[in-house]
Protein backbone atom coordinates (compact mmCIF):
# COMPACT_ATOMS: atom_id res chain seq x y z
CA UNK A 1 0.00 0.00 0.00
CA UNK A 2 1.11 3.79 -0.84
CA UNK A 3 2.43 5.58 2.25
CA UNK A 4 0.20 8.70 2.36
CA UNK A 5 2.87 10.80 4.26
CA UNK A 6 5.46 9.76 1.76
CA UNK A 7 2.80 10.44 -1.42
CA UNK A 8 1.88 14.11 0.40
CA UNK A 9 5.18 15.55 1.08
CA UNK A 10 6.92 14.66 -2.41
CA UNK A 11 3.83 16.38 -3.83
CA UNK A 12 3.94 19.37 -2.13
CA UNK A 13 7.63 19.47 -2.79
CA UNK A 14 6.59 19.20 -6.38
CA UNK A 15 4.05 21.57 -6.82
CA UNK A 16 6.41 23.92 -5.21
CA UNK A 17 8.67 23.48 -7.78
CA UNK A 18 6.07 24.17 -10.31
CA UNK A 19 6.08 27.65 -8.52
CA UNK A 20 2.23 26.51 -7.41
CA UNK A 21 1.90 29.19 -4.39
CA UNK A 22 3.17 27.22 -0.81
CA UNK A 23 0.12 27.76 1.11
CA UNK A 24 -2.10 26.23 -1.99
CA UNK A 25 0.56 23.29 -2.38
CA UNK A 26 -0.04 22.80 1.08
CA UNK A 27 -3.05 22.94 1.51
CA UNK A 28 -3.62 20.14 -1.80
CA UNK A 29 -1.11 18.06 -0.36
CA UNK A 30 -2.52 17.64 2.64
CA UNK A 31 -5.91 16.92 0.70
CA UNK A 32 -4.52 14.05 -1.25
CA UNK A 33 -2.44 12.80 1.52
CA UNK A 34 -5.53 12.32 3.92
CA UNK A 35 -7.46 10.70 0.95
CA UNK A 36 -4.70 8.66 0.22
CA UNK A 37 -4.93 7.23 3.63
CA UNK A 38 -8.49 6.48 3.48
CA UNK A 39 -10.14 9.32 5.23
CA UNK A 40 -13.09 11.20 3.67
CA UNK A 41 -12.79 14.67 2.62
CA UNK A 42 -14.71 16.35 5.16
CA UNK A 43 -12.36 14.47 8.00
CA UNK A 44 -9.83 15.91 5.95
CA UNK A 45 -10.59 19.61 6.35
CA UNK A 46 -12.13 19.26 9.79
CA UNK A 47 -8.02 17.31 10.83
CA UNK A 48 -6.75 20.36 9.10
CA UNK A 49 -8.95 23.16 10.04
CA UNK A 50 -8.65 21.89 14.00
CA UNK A 51 -4.71 21.72 13.84
CA UNK A 52 -4.39 25.19 11.92
CA UNK A 53 -4.94 27.05 15.47
CA UNK A 54 -2.37 25.29 16.83
CA UNK A 55 0.42 27.74 14.68
CA UNK A 56 -1.78 31.35 15.93
CA UNK A 57 0.60 32.51 18.43
CA UNK A 58 3.49 32.40 16.75
CA UNK A 59 1.92 33.92 13.22
CA UNK A 60 0.44 36.46 15.68
CA UNK A 61 4.13 37.34 16.71
CA UNK A 62 5.61 37.32 13.31
CA UNK A 63 3.13 39.85 12.13
CA UNK A 64 3.59 41.80 14.94
CA UNK A 65 7.57 41.81 14.66
CA UNK A 66 6.99 42.64 11.24
CA UNK A 67 5.30 46.05 12.03
CA UNK A 68 7.67 46.35 14.86
CA UNK A 69 10.76 45.66 12.01
CA UNK A 70 8.92 48.42 9.47
CA UNK A 71 9.05 51.22 12.03
CA UNK A 72 12.55 51.00 13.21
CA UNK A 73 13.30 50.67 9.34
CA UNK A 74 10.79 54.24 9.05
CA UNK A 75 13.24 55.80 11.45
CA UNK A 76 16.11 55.84 8.66
CA UNK A 77 19.03 53.80 10.69
CA UNK A 78 19.65 51.27 8.52
CA UNK A 79 19.04 53.45 5.38
CA UNK A 80 21.94 55.82 7.21
CA UNK A 81 23.98 53.05 7.47
CA UNK A 82 23.56 51.61 4.23
CA UNK A 83 24.30 54.83 2.59
CA UNK A 84 27.53 55.48 4.45
CA UNK A 85 28.94 51.95 3.46
CA UNK A 86 27.85 52.77 -0.23
CA UNK A 87 30.01 56.02 -0.25
CA UNK A 88 32.62 54.51 1.13
CA UNK A 89 33.24 52.58 -2.07
CA UNK A 90 32.54 54.93 -4.52
CA UNK A 91 35.42 56.70 -2.45
CA UNK A 92 37.26 53.74 -2.65
CA UNK A 93 37.15 51.66 -5.77
CA UNK A 94 39.38 49.46 -6.04
CA UNK A 95 38.86 45.58 -5.41
CA UNK A 96 40.68 45.13 -2.05
CA UNK A 97 37.60 47.15 -0.17
CA UNK A 98 35.23 46.11 -2.05
CA UNK A 99 35.99 42.25 -1.03
CA UNK A 100 36.97 43.58 2.63
CA UNK A 101 33.26 44.99 2.35
CA UNK A 102 31.59 41.66 1.54
CA UNK A 103 33.81 39.79 3.91
CA UNK A 104 32.84 42.17 7.04
CA UNK A 105 29.17 42.21 5.37
CA UNK A 106 28.66 38.33 5.79
CA UNK A 107 30.54 37.80 8.44
CA UNK A 108 28.10 41.03 10.54
CA UNK A 109 24.61 39.11 8.92
CA UNK A 110 26.18 35.63 9.95
CA UNK A 111 26.80 36.80 13.55
CA UNK A 112 23.49 39.19 13.88
CA UNK A 113 21.21 35.87 12.61
CA UNK A 114 23.29 33.52 15.27
CA UNK A 115 22.36 35.86 18.03
CA UNK A 116 18.95 36.03 16.94
CA UNK A 117 18.76 32.24 18.43
CA UNK A 118 20.28 32.60 21.81
CA UNK A 119 21.79 35.83 22.70
CA UNK A 120 18.81 37.99 21.80
CA UNK A 121 15.93 35.53 20.79
CA UNK A 122 14.28 37.54 18.09
CA UNK A 123 14.19 34.54 15.24
CA UNK A 124 13.37 36.18 11.89
CA UNK A 125 12.35 39.35 13.14
CA UNK A 126 15.45 40.72 12.56
CA UNK A 127 15.42 40.14 8.64
CA UNK A 128 12.86 42.74 7.81
CA UNK A 129 14.76 45.38 9.46
CA UNK A 130 18.01 44.69 7.88
CA UNK A 131 17.85 42.86 4.85
CA UNK A 132 16.04 45.55 2.56
CA UNK A 133 17.54 48.46 3.49
CA UNK A 134 20.66 46.17 2.19
CA UNK A 135 19.29 45.13 -1.12
CA UNK A 136 21.05 48.40 -2.80
CA UNK A 137 24.23 47.36 -1.23
CA UNK A 138 24.20 43.85 -2.37
CA UNK A 139 23.63 45.02 -5.63
CA UNK A 140 26.32 47.66 -5.84
CA UNK A 141 28.70 44.34 -4.57
CA UNK A 142 27.09 41.98 -7.25
CA UNK A 143 26.82 39.95 -4.14
CA UNK A 144 24.88 36.65 -4.84
CA UNK A 145 21.46 36.30 -3.15
CA UNK A 146 21.88 32.97 -2.77
CA UNK A 147 24.48 33.28 -0.52
CA UNK A 148 23.06 35.17 1.97
CA UNK A 149 20.55 32.96 2.22
CA UNK A 150 22.37 30.19 2.82
CA UNK A 151 24.24 32.77 5.66
CA UNK A 152 21.08 33.73 7.28
CA UNK A 153 19.64 29.82 6.98
CA UNK A 154 23.22 28.67 8.84
CA UNK A 155 22.87 31.32 11.57
CA UNK A 156 19.02 30.63 12.27
CA UNK A 157 19.57 26.69 12.51
CA UNK A 158 23.00 25.97 13.46
CA UNK A 159 22.54 27.82 16.70
CA UNK A 160 19.52 25.82 18.39
CA UNK A 161 20.27 22.82 16.71
CA UNK A 162 23.93 22.60 18.64
CA UNK A 163 23.68 25.25 21.91
CA UNK A 164 20.97 24.89 24.99
CA UNK A 165 20.37 28.51 24.68
CA UNK A 166 17.45 30.57 23.68
CA UNK A 167 15.50 28.72 21.11
CA UNK A 168 18.16 25.67 21.72
CA UNK A 169 17.11 24.98 24.96
CA UNK A 170 13.75 24.76 23.80
CA UNK A 171 14.76 22.44 21.07
CA UNK A 172 17.09 20.27 23.41
CA UNK A 173 14.26 19.98 25.83
CA UNK A 174 11.79 18.50 23.36
CA UNK A 175 14.35 15.83 22.54
CA UNK A 176 14.54 15.30 26.67
CA UNK A 177 11.04 15.10 26.88
CA UNK A 178 11.08 12.61 23.68
CA UNK A 179 13.37 10.44 25.46
CA UNK A 180 11.09 10.63 28.51
CA UNK A 181 7.71 9.10 26.86
CA UNK A 182 9.66 6.73 25.16
CA UNK A 183 10.63 5.30 28.96
CA UNK A 184 14.52 6.22 27.55
CA UNK A 185 15.65 9.14 30.03
CA UNK A 186 18.64 11.23 29.46
CA UNK A 187 20.36 14.15 31.41
CA UNK A 188 20.38 17.12 29.31
CA UNK A 189 23.85 18.28 29.10
CA UNK A 190 24.12 14.80 27.34
CA UNK A 191 22.12 16.52 23.73
CA UNK A 192 24.85 18.85 22.64
CA UNK A 193 27.72 16.27 23.17
CA UNK A 194 25.52 13.96 21.10
CA UNK A 195 25.12 16.50 18.62
CA UNK A 196 28.43 17.88 18.00
CA UNK A 197 29.51 15.57 15.17
CA UNK A 198 25.72 16.03 13.09
CA UNK A 199 26.76 20.06 13.34
CA UNK A 200 29.76 20.04 11.63
CA UNK A 201 27.50 19.26 8.80
CA UNK A 202 26.11 22.33 8.92
CA UNK A 203 29.46 24.27 9.37
CA UNK A 204 31.04 22.19 5.96
CA UNK A 205 27.54 23.15 4.54
CA UNK A 206 28.18 27.03 4.81
CA UNK A 207 32.03 27.00 3.38
CA UNK A 208 30.46 24.74 0.62
CA UNK A 209 27.73 26.88 -0.02
CA UNK A 210 29.79 30.13 -0.11
CA UNK A 211 32.72 28.90 -2.28
CA UNK A 212 30.12 28.17 -5.25
CA UNK A 213 28.26 30.46 -5.34
CA UNK A 214 31.35 33.26 -4.41
CA UNK A 215 31.22 35.08 -8.44
CA UNK A 216 29.30 37.99 -8.74
CA UNK A 217 25.50 37.73 -9.66
CA UNK A 218 23.76 40.76 -11.19
CA UNK A 219 20.44 42.15 -10.21
CA UNK A 220 18.40 45.81 -11.50
CA UNK A 221 18.52 48.37 -9.10
CA UNK A 222 15.18 50.24 -7.70
CA UNK A 223 15.87 53.33 -9.52
CA UNK A 224 13.29 54.90 -6.86
CA UNK A 225 15.47 53.51 -4.05
CA UNK A 226 18.64 54.72 -5.49
CA UNK A 227 17.54 58.39 -6.30
CA UNK A 228 16.09 58.71 -2.67
CA UNK A 229 18.09 60.95 -0.40
CA UNK A 230 18.87 59.13 3.00
CA UNK A 231 16.49 59.85 6.07
CA UNK A 232 17.90 62.54 7.57
CA UNK A 233 18.84 60.95 11.29
CA UNK A 234 17.55 63.01 14.41
CA UNK A 235 19.12 62.18 17.75
CA UNK A 236 15.16 61.81 19.48
CA UNK A 237 14.57 59.48 16.50
CA UNK A 238 17.75 57.83 17.32
CA UNK A 239 17.09 57.65 20.74
CA UNK A 240 13.33 56.25 20.77
CA UNK A 241 14.45 53.77 18.35
CA UNK A 242 16.95 52.47 20.44
CA UNK A 243 14.64 52.11 23.63
CA UNK A 244 12.15 50.54 21.77
CA UNK A 245 14.64 47.83 20.41
CA UNK A 246 15.61 47.37 24.67
CA UNK A 247 12.38 47.48 25.59
CA UNK A 248 11.33 44.53 22.94
CA UNK A 249 14.00 42.64 24.22
CA UNK A 250 13.92 43.06 28.09
CA UNK A 251 9.74 42.50 27.76
CA UNK A 252 9.93 39.38 25.42
CA UNK A 253 12.82 37.98 28.02
CA UNK A 254 10.73 38.56 31.20
CA UNK A 255 7.20 37.34 29.56
CA UNK A 256 8.56 34.70 27.22
CA UNK A 257 6.46 36.30 24.98
CA UNK A 258 7.49 37.31 21.43
CA UNK A 259 3.57 39.05 21.29
CA UNK A 260 4.49 41.64 24.02
CA UNK A 261 7.60 42.21 23.40
CA UNK A 262 6.51 43.68 19.95
CA UNK A 263 4.04 44.89 21.07
CA UNK A 264 6.09 46.81 23.77
CA UNK A 265 8.22 48.53 21.14
CA UNK A 266 5.58 48.75 18.98
CA UNK A 267 4.20 51.18 21.81
CA UNK A 268 7.50 53.23 22.34
CA UNK A 269 6.86 54.72 18.71
CA UNK A 270 3.65 55.98 19.00
CA UNK A 271 3.90 56.82 23.00
CA UNK A 272 6.99 58.89 21.43
CA UNK A 273 5.33 60.85 19.06
CA UNK A 274 8.46 61.44 17.10
CA UNK A 275 5.90 60.72 14.19
CA UNK A 276 2.18 61.27 13.32
CA UNK A 277 0.27 58.36 14.12
CA UNK A 278 -1.23 58.05 10.82
CA UNK A 279 1.77 57.31 9.37
CA UNK A 280 3.10 55.27 11.81
CA UNK A 281 -0.20 53.29 11.30
CA UNK A 282 0.86 53.26 7.39
CA UNK A 283 3.98 51.45 8.17
CA UNK A 284 3.23 49.50 10.76
CA UNK A 285 0.43 47.97 8.36
CA UNK A 286 2.93 47.66 5.85
CA UNK A 287 5.29 45.66 7.85
CA UNK A 288 2.91 43.09 9.09
CA UNK A 289 2.16 42.36 5.63
CA UNK A 290 5.58 40.95 4.37
CA UNK A 291 5.26 39.04 7.68
CA UNK A 292 1.56 37.95 7.56
CA UNK A 293 2.22 35.51 5.21
CA UNK A 294 4.84 34.13 6.76
CA UNK A 295 1.97 33.51 9.69
CA UNK A 296 -0.22 32.05 7.15
CA UNK A 297 2.68 29.56 5.77
CA UNK A 298 2.84 28.47 9.30
CA UNK A 299 -0.43 27.95 10.34
CA UNK A 300 -1.45 26.19 7.19
CA UNK A 301 1.66 23.61 7.30
CA UNK A 302 -0.05 23.33 11.01
CA UNK A 303 -3.22 22.25 9.49
CA UNK A 304 -0.50 20.07 6.85
CA UNK A 305 0.99 18.24 9.86
CA UNK A 306 -2.22 17.51 11.78
CA UNK A 307 -3.58 15.65 8.38
CA UNK A 308 -0.11 13.57 8.44
CA UNK A 309 -0.50 12.50 11.94
CA UNK A 310 -4.12 12.04 11.61
CA UNK A 311 -3.29 9.27 8.56
CA UNK A 312 -0.74 7.13 11.15
CA UNK A 313 1.24 6.69 8.62
CA UNK A 314 4.61 7.79 10.20
CA UNK A 315 4.29 4.88 12.20
CA UNK A 316 3.58 2.38 9.51
CA UNK A 317 6.63 3.78 7.47
CA UNK A 318 8.74 3.08 10.37
CA UNK A 319 7.37 -0.13 11.28
CA UNK A 320 7.82 -0.94 7.35
CA UNK A 321 11.70 0.05 7.73
CA UNK A 322 12.27 -2.06 9.92
CA UNK A 323 10.91 -5.13 8.55
CA UNK A 324 13.36 -4.29 5.79
CA UNK A 325 16.69 -3.62 7.31
CA UNK A 326 16.04 -6.38 9.70
CA UNK A 327 20.22 -5.94 11.60
CA UNK A 328 21.73 -3.73 9.56
CA UNK A 329 22.31 -0.99 11.81
CA UNK A 330 23.89 1.14 8.74
CA UNK A 331 20.75 0.96 6.59
CA UNK A 332 18.06 1.30 9.44
CA UNK A 333 20.01 4.49 10.05
CA UNK A 334 20.52 6.18 6.55
CA UNK A 335 16.29 5.04 6.25
CA UNK A 336 15.58 7.03 9.71
CA UNK A 337 16.73 10.45 8.50
CA UNK A 338 15.37 9.82 5.07
CA UNK A 339 12.25 9.60 7.15
CA UNK A 340 12.82 12.28 9.25
CA UNK A 341 13.47 14.35 5.96
CA UNK A 342 10.30 13.61 4.66
CA UNK A 343 8.23 14.41 7.56
CA UNK A 344 10.04 18.15 8.50
CA UNK A 345 10.11 18.99 4.68
CA UNK A 346 6.24 18.70 4.96
CA UNK A 347 5.71 19.86 8.42
CA UNK A 348 8.43 22.93 8.59
CA UNK A 349 9.54 22.79 11.89
CA UNK A 350 12.57 20.38 13.40
CA UNK A 351 10.60 20.97 16.87
CA UNK A 352 7.20 19.61 16.10
CA UNK A 353 9.25 16.81 14.14
CA UNK A 354 10.38 15.45 16.95
CA UNK A 355 7.88 14.00 19.19
CA UNK A 356 6.05 12.44 16.18
CA UNK A 357 9.62 10.30 15.05
CA UNK A 358 11.28 9.94 18.75
CA UNK A 359 8.27 7.62 19.99
CA UNK A 360 9.11 5.70 16.98
CA UNK A 361 12.54 5.70 16.45
CA UNK A 362 13.80 5.11 19.67
CA UNK A 363 12.42 1.60 20.45
CA UNK A 364 13.36 0.56 16.75
CA UNK A 365 17.17 2.19 17.82
CA UNK A 366 17.09 0.14 20.86
CA UNK A 367 16.34 -2.76 19.29
CA UNK A 368 19.81 -2.43 16.81
CA UNK A 369 21.34 -2.08 20.10
CA UNK A 370 22.38 1.91 19.55
CA UNK A 371 23.95 3.89 22.47
CA UNK A 372 22.24 6.63 23.84
CA UNK A 373 24.21 8.93 22.33
CA UNK A 374 23.76 7.85 18.92
CA UNK A 375 20.15 7.73 19.93
CA UNK A 376 20.24 11.45 20.61
CA UNK A 377 22.13 12.20 17.28
CA UNK A 378 19.98 9.84 15.77
CA UNK A 379 16.71 12.12 17.31
CA UNK A 380 18.21 15.28 17.04
CA UNK A 381 19.34 14.97 13.48
CA UNK A 382 16.69 13.81 12.15
CA UNK A 383 14.53 16.47 13.27
CA UNK A 384 16.74 18.99 12.21
CA UNK A 385 16.79 17.46 8.54
CA UNK A 386 14.60 19.17 6.11
CA UNK A 387 14.05 22.26 8.54
CA UNK A 388 16.81 23.94 6.25
CA UNK A 389 14.94 23.64 2.94
CA UNK A 390 11.47 22.99 3.59
CA UNK A 391 8.81 25.91 1.59
CA UNK A 392 7.49 26.10 4.57
CA UNK A 393 10.09 26.66 7.04
CA UNK A 394 10.56 30.25 8.33
CA UNK A 395 14.14 29.01 8.14
CA UNK A 396 13.47 29.75 4.72
CA UNK A 397 10.44 32.11 4.19
CA UNK A 398 12.32 34.77 6.22
CA UNK A 399 15.21 35.00 4.37
CA UNK A 400 13.13 35.10 1.36
CA UNK A 401 11.25 37.42 2.95
CA UNK A 402 14.09 39.95 2.73
CA UNK A 403 15.77 39.44 -0.13
CA UNK A 404 12.80 39.04 -2.30
CA UNK A 405 11.17 42.36 -1.53
CA UNK A 406 12.30 43.72 -5.20
CA UNK A 407 10.82 40.55 -6.74
CA UNK A 408 14.26 39.18 -7.83
CA UNK A 409 14.64 36.11 -5.31
CA UNK A 410 12.59 32.94 -5.65
CA UNK A 411 11.79 31.41 -2.57
CA UNK A 412 12.14 27.77 -4.31
CA UNK A 413 15.46 28.27 -6.66
CA UNK A 414 17.12 30.86 -4.84
CA UNK A 415 16.62 29.77 -0.73
CA UNK A 416 14.85 26.24 -0.29
CA UNK A 417 17.11 24.73 -2.94
CA UNK A 418 20.21 25.87 -1.68
CA UNK A 419 19.66 25.64 1.97
CA UNK A 420 18.53 21.82 0.97
CA UNK A 421 21.49 21.03 -0.64
CA UNK A 422 24.03 22.08 1.01
CA UNK A 423 23.12 21.66 4.66
CA UNK A 424 20.39 18.86 4.57
CA UNK A 425 22.86 16.05 2.95
CA UNK A 426 26.11 17.30 5.04
CA UNK A 427 24.02 17.01 8.06
CA UNK A 428 22.94 13.51 6.95
CA UNK A 429 26.40 12.56 6.46
CA UNK A 430 27.44 13.44 9.57
CA UNK A 431 24.37 12.19 11.53
CA UNK A 432 25.36 8.86 10.39
CA UNK A 433 28.88 9.03 11.02
CA UNK A 434 27.58 9.95 15.21
CA UNK A 435 25.23 7.57 15.30
CA UNK A 436 27.56 5.15 13.96
CA UNK A 437 30.29 5.47 16.36
CA UNK A 438 28.89 7.18 19.49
Amino acid sequence: MLNAVVIAVLLMIILCLCRLNVVLSLFVSGLVGGVVAGMSVEKVIKVFTDNIVDGAEVALSYALLGGFAALISYSGITDYLVSKVINMIHAENNRVSRSTIKVILIVSLLLLSMSSQNLIPVHIAFIPIVIPPLLSLFNELNIDRRQIALVIGFGLCFPYFLMPFGFGQIFHQIIQTGFAKAHHPIEFDMIWKALLIPSIGYIVGLALGLFVYRKPRHYRNDEEQINKAPKELKPYVLAVTIVAILLTFIVQLLTESMIFGALAGVMVFFISRAYKWFVLDKEFTEGIKIMAYIGVVILTANGFAGVMNATGDVKSLVTGIASITGDHKLIAIILMYLIGLIVTLGIGSSFATIPIIAALFIPLGEQLGMSTMALIALIGTAAALGDSGSPASDSTLGPTAGLDVDGQHDHIRDTCVPNFLFYNIPLMIFGTIAAMIL
